[in-house]
């Protein structure tokens, strides 16, 4: 029955090869995260709502970035798999510019007019005011963001990803270093409050342009050709946008989505507890997703390389080696997160954020909720961005991750939360819904043979 798990000599090898550096810069950079938001969080409530507030259209062009990078690792993949370096660097050069522009766009906004753009994701003048101060700085941040995390994207896709381990983890120890100084005012620089914090955030994104342009220059193993990024070609442009566009896509309402969540429960009864829970639950449960995030990256470069290869014969049965290696990861990391939420938070974490009893008690039945559903979580993960694709069948993986997210999940929560006036219990498990979908879908999508698509054929 599990005959698909014995795969060639060295494959678990190079996945594990593969998937340490990438678990250990998301590990790295989520815990370094956590501190900075505890950092920020010690000057008072009022600058935690304004970084709060000013990271929310930060967030989506965070979300847009990632978008980009995942669908240029769509094609990188399997371009690697060819060896086409010149195809690569035209891959590049689109989703350089694409994010670029963006990102560009945002900060010049938030340079520009901060108060008025602001104001429209809230109504509190001190808040915005401080999210102002902290918004015109960071947004800058975002656009040296993009370009880092492009090049990154694409070193990763060719089975390189120890470098984005050492940049980024370097570049959030930076961060987190000077927003203890700026924050704080320690080593006789000014305590600057939530203005320190952006400004820590913008020089650690120049030290990554610094070591990318650096490391563009020295490398041998891809040579970068500057023609080629600033003038990528109308075919190739055209082929990202019909491929990558959809991963574009893809994450950016992924991750619209997952901001109405929060919504809804800031406007239920005991709103503060509640988010209050949400917000610890939320941190652990990136440092959780650490293990599927690893696994789904090293899917997509594996399967991307071989259907790229045109080695398609074994392709099927590693894409159900991998979903299942994830499926058995997140039983184990659901079991850690259930002895977490019940031993080890109550006794060292609530304390630590001083949490009311009500709140530490959501947060432990939110945890709870997540270990349950967390081998679904891992699978699909896997499935959605890991193998699906890395195998090119990106409209199949769109439609899995998005629809049963606004049409089931959503509404389920909405209904509860909003209509019903529901326990916090119902409408959180109602969250959880769109897992049980996108497993029944993901699995016969897998099992068959239609999500193998060469995307770089002309």
């Amino acid at each position: 029955m599990f005959a698909y798990m014995k795969q060639k000599p060295g494959f678990y090898k190079q996945v594990l090869f593969l998937a340490t550096p990438i678990i250990l810069q998301n590990l790295i950079t989520s815990t370094l995260g956590m501190a900075d938001t505890f950092m920020v969080g010690m000057l008072g409530e009022a600058p935690m709502a304004a970084v709060t507030l000013a990271n929310i259209p930060l967030f989506a062009v965070q979300m847009f970035i990632f978008g980009v990078q995942s669908g240029a690792s769509v094609l990188i993949s399997q371009y690697w798999g060819k060896q086409e370096m010149e195809a690569i660097n035209q891959v590049l050069g689109v989703a350089l510019w694409v994010a670029l522009t963006v990102s560009s766009v945002c900060a010049a906004v938030l340079l520009v007019c901060p108060v008025e753009f602001l104001s429209l994701f809230g109504n509190d003048d001190q808040v915005i005011q401080l999210a102002a101060q902290y918004g015109s700085i960071a947004g800058m941040s975002y656009v040296c963001n993009a370009f880092t995390m492009m090049y990154v994207a694409a070193y990763r896709s060719m089975e390189r990803p120890q470098l984005g381990m050492y940049i980024l983890v370097l570049s959030m120890t930076v961060n987190t270093f000077l927003n203890w100084v700026f924050i704080f005012g320690k080593l006789g620089a000014p305590a600057l409050g939530v203005r320190g914090a952006a400004l820590a955030t913008l020089i650690a994104r120049l030290v990554e342009v610094t070591i990318v342009v650096t490391h563009m220059i020295r490398n041998r193993f891809f040579r970068v050709h500057l023609h080629l990024l600033l003038r990528p070609g109308m075919d190739m442009t055209r082929r990202f946008l019909r491929y990558g566009g959809l991963v574009v896509f893809n994450e950016t309402t992924w991750g619209l989505g997952s901001s109405v969540f929060p919504t809804i429960m800031g406007h239920m009864a005991g709103s503060t507890e509640i988010l209050a829970a949400y917000t610890v639950a939320g941190n652990v449960d990136k440092i959780v997703m650490v293990v599927s995030f690893g696994l789904a990256a090293t899917a997509s470069i594996i399967i991307g390389r071989e259907v790229g290869a045109g080695r398609l014969r074994n392709v099927r049965s590693m894409g159900m080696a991998l979903t299942t290696l994830a499926l058995l990861c997140g039983l184990g990391m659901g079991g850690l997160l259930f002895l977490f939420a019940h031993w080890i938070a109550p006794a060292w974490v609530f304390p630590l954020f001083k949490m009311s009893e009500r709140a530490a008690s959501i947060a432990v039945m939110m945890m709870t909720v997540q270990a349950c559903v967390r081998p679904l979580r891992d699978y699909n993960s896997v499935t959605i961005v890991g193998v699906l694709r890395g195998g090119g069948d990106v409209k199949a993986a769109t439609l899995i991750d998005t629809l049963p997210q606004w049409l089931v999940a959503i509404p389920a929560a909405v209904l509860l939360g909003s209509v019903l006036k529901a326990d916090i219990l119902w409408v959180y498990l109602a969250m959880t819904l769109e897992n049980i979908v996108k497993f029944a879908f993901g699995v016969p999508r897998v099992l068959s043979d239609r999500w193998i698509r060469d995307l770089t054929r002309a």
